[in-house]
C-alpha cells in the first residue's frame, strides 16, 4: 500500500510543479523577445526525444547499419514536409517501419 501512496504523491507533486508554471505565469510578464525565444523550446526539445528512439539500440549504442528506423524516419519526414499533416506523417512513419521490419 505504501508504494501506491508514494507513486500517487510523486505524481501529484510533479503535476503541481509543472502546472504552477503554466497557471501562475502571466503572458504580460514576458516581453516580445522572450516570447519569441520560448516559442522555439518545443522544436529544440523534439530532437532530444526522437534521436535515441531512432539511432540507439537496446544497449545504448548507436546503430546505423541495418536500422529500419532510420529509413522509416526519413520517409515520415518527407511525407511531413510534403503534406504538413501530422496524422499522415505518423501513419506513414509507422507503416513504412512495419513494412521494413515485417516484409523486407
Amino acid at each position: 500500500m505504501s508504494e501506491w501512496v508514494l507513486i500517487v504523491s510523486c505524481g501529484i507533486i510533479t503535476f503541481l510543479t509543472r502546472f504552477s508554471m503554466i497557471a501562475l505565469l502571466k503572458k504580460e510578464m514576458f516581453n516580445d523577445r522572450a516570447r519569441q525565444v520560448l516559442s522555439y523550446v518545443p522544436t529544440a526539445i523534439f530532437p532530444a526525444i526522437i534521436f535515441p528512439a531512432i539511432f540507439l539500440d537496446d544497449t545504448g549504442l548507436i546503430q546505423i547499419e541495418d536500422n529500419p528506423k532510420i529509413l522509416a524516419a526519413l520517409i515520415a519526414m518527407i511525407i511531413g514536409i510534403m503534406t504538413k499533416n501530422i496524422i499522415a506523417t505518423i501513419f506513414s512513419g509507422l507503416a513504412s517501419y512495419w513494412f521494413l521490419i515485417f516484409v523486407v
